[in-house]
């Protein structure tokens, strides 16, 4: 801990995480918005408050705990830097938040995030697709502890990701495009799931239980010896779903390692599996209530960190999923077997001095699918494949950060050459401004462009349904952002406006064949521009009624939208479905002592329309209705074990996010877990 002076004040400034009352992870227990350096940089802040532990937390005042959070400096995907210097909005989700919340699930757990859209073809972890600010599935990276794991056959796969929520430290998701940060698949924002590293128990167990035949148990484990940690947990889903063609079961096994050398310098080793096979109702088209699918992901990362003041972050990567597809479930009609690899490395170079911190990274990615309907006709086939293809992505970045009294100034530049576009490399600049006159206030701006390059589904697939395109175009984009956040000890808020310009966007659409089909065929379209803004406030309600408990706390969001699309006469089937508002509202409480109660509240209006079936026929186009749903979680904790019942769509909304898909009823669950310390 270093003491500093800072606008006249004494500040203390944390280098590192500790298993102390004063770890900034063990004051906060709720989603907090912060900012973002327009490259490299995630960090943390507060927006719900920060909860005392002990005693003589209890004794500092709010200026002195927001002083120190102000100066803590956390790591995100690619270098620490401290948490006051910000100039874009993320969204983090921290481990208490995830353990106070009635879900199953990372992707039940970003309906509760009012900037994101997230379209269930099923839930507790599924399937689903993630939108930041009207982008695609396919527009939003997926990292893992800083690691991109998009996947380039489709989106709809991004999040077949080995990991438990017990293995869950924090969720950082950026708002905007991000190609500087994640590459060049954060077209509209990324989600960075971050691990636990460091034991602070020896073993966890959950149990649960529920309606629709619903089954659930993780186990976690975790050790030290030496410099090395080492952590293994394994889950299990099921359910025989909650109405016809639903049912599901999961399986989750993530083996993580840290060497940690010296304070500076460690090296980080993950290796994964996942499997998933599910009942796909209607999930691809409602012609064909029956679909079934199966899929499976290995991974293993390797990510390094040496030095302090020039730091080096090599990274090597490489996952491989399987996906094998049943259009008529049990049959041989209509099925498909793809096979996708991925390998990657990274390296990043930071160096601070007195001008600021400058920071170089280079990407090489390679990806490539193997599949009996996607690519191009291979030679010889090999068992089920027929088709294959391969792409090379390569990537240098620089940006160059500088602090001027109360202004935080950034300028890089991304320069990107894919082997889908020979001979051509593209330049994407971008700069950002964070002004902060007090501790309380900041004030930014951002301005930055981005690309991606169609998904492997989107250049080949054609079937009785679909019909591709392996002439698209790479995606194109530029955003300005304009934000404004206030935070002191009962209040914190946040106001930010955002426009996108895109071009050449990639989406499908309805086409009439001369067969008299109608199928969905992949198309560029000319320009598609996205205007929005998002708000919020968090109210820390224990300062005012001290009765209810340290962590009561109301947050309230809000994020609405608009999209204009050059269509050019064609029927877009997603880019205009756009989620054009999403209210939340959630509301944690102590009801007495040990046992409380958190209240989770969502309303949102989709635009656009889509193809409705009644017993197999098409009745027609029909537009999408708002909906909202409340949910409760009640909890329980005695010494090392805790009891929680979560009651999902207490009033039993009928809802579809996507399509004739629809979307549960009242689901109630309830399980127990003990911590071996």
């Amino acid at each position: 801990m270093k003491k500093k002076r800072f606008y006249g004040k004494d500040v203390f400034r944390f280098k590192r995480f500790a298993r102390k009352a004063y770890s900034a992870f063990n004051s906060m227990h709720k989603v907090v918005n912060i900012g973002v350096i327009t490259g490299c940089v995630l960090t943390i802040v507060p927006t719900m408050g920060v909860w005392a532990q002990t005693s003589e937390e209890q004794q500092k005042t709010p200026e002195m705990v927001e002083q120190e959070i102000e100066e803590v400096m956390v790591t995100a995907s690619r270098v620490a830097m401290p948490i006051n210097q910000t100039a874009k909005l993320v969204t983090v989700v921290t481990q208490e938040q995830i353990e106070q919340a009635p879900v199953q699930s990372l992707q039940d757990l970003l309906i509760y995030t009012a900037n994101i859209d997230v379209v269930q073809r099923a839930g507790h972890g599924v399937q689903s697709d993630i939108s930041i600010r009207g982008g695609s599935k396919d527009q939003t990276a997926i990292l893992l502890n800083g690691v991109n794991l998009s996947n380039s056959h489709t989106g709809v796969y991004s999040l077949d990701i080995p990991f438990n929520l017990s293995d869950i430290e924090r969720i950082e998701i950026i708002h905007g495009p991000s190609a500087l940060i994640y590459g060049a698949s954060a077209f509209a924002g990324g989600i960075n799931i971050i691990t636990k590293k460091n034991v602070n128990s020896k073993g966890y167990a959950r149990v649960e239980g529920g309606m629709h035949n619903l089954r659930a148990l993780e186990v976690r484990g975790a050790a030290k010896w030496g410099i090395a940690t080492t952590s293994l947990s394994a889950g299990h889903n099921s359910s025989d779903g909650y109405t016809d063609n639903t049912d599901y079961n999961l399986y989750n096994l993530l083996g993580q390692t840290r060497l940690q050398f010296k304070e500076n310098s460690k090296v980080d080793i993950n290796l994964g599996y996942n499997d998933k096979k599910y009942g796909a109702n209607s999930f691809y088209t409602a012609k064909f209530p029956h679909q079934y699918d199966h899929t499976s992901r290995y991974l293993g990362t390797l990510k390094g960190e040496f030095g302090s003041k020039l730091k080096f972050i090599p990274i090597i990567y490489w996952f491989r999923h399987y996906d094998t597809f049943e259009l008529n479930r049990g049959t041989e009609n209509g099925k498909n077997y793809h096979r996708g690899d991925t390998y990657g490395t990274n390296l990043i170079m930071q160096y601070e001095s007195k001008l600021g911190h400058t920071s170089i990274g280079t990407e090489i990615r390679r990806e490539d699918i193997i599949s009996n309907v996607l690519g191009k006709p291979m030679a010889e086939p090999h068992g089920h494949f027929k088709n294959y293809d391969d792409r090379l992505n390569t990537s240098v970045t620089l940006e160059h950060t500088a602090k001027l009294e109360h202004f935080v100034l950034s300028l890089g530049a991304l320069m990107n050459h894919n082997t889908l576009e020979k001979g051509k490399y593209k330049f994407y600049p971008s700069a950002s401004v964070a002004y902060r006159p007090n501790y309380k206030i900041n004030i930014y701006t951002t301005w930055g462009n981005s690309t991606r390059m169609p998904s492997f589904t989107e250049l080949y697939y054609t079937t009785e349904t679909h019909d591709s395109n392996d002439n698209l175009l790479p995606e194109r984009s530029q955003s300005v952002d304009l934000g404004f956040k206030y935070k002191d000890a009962f209040v914190s808020a946040y106001l930010t406006g955002f426009l996108m310009w895109g071009r050449n966007i990639i989406d499908w659409v309805r086409v009439e064949k001369e067969d008299g089909r109608t199928v969905s065929a992949s198309w560029n379209h000319t320009k598609l521009n996205t205007q929005g803004v998002e708000l919020g406030l968090r109210f820390r309600l224990a300062e005012i009624w001290p009765v209810l408990g340290e962590q009561t706390a109301l947050s309230l969001d809000y994020a609405r939208m608009n999209q204009d699309c050059d269509t050019n006469g064609q029927n877009s089937l997603y880019k205009l479905n756009y989620l054009r508002d999403k209210f939340t509202a959630t509301f944690n409480h102590r009801i007495y002592k040990a046992f409380s109660a958190g209240w989770y509240f969502r309303y949102q209006k989709r635009m656009g329309m889509y193809d409705a079936y009644e017993d197999g026929l098409d009745i027609g186009r029909t537009p999408y209705r708002a909906f909202s749903t409340l949910d409760l979680r009640l909890n329980y904790h005695y010494q090392d074990i805790a009891l929680h019942l979560n009651l999902n769509n207490l009033y039993d909304t009928r809802h579809n996010d996507m399509g004739n898909i629809p979307q549960p009823g009242f689901w109630l669950t309830g399980g127990v877990s003990y911590t071996f310390k």
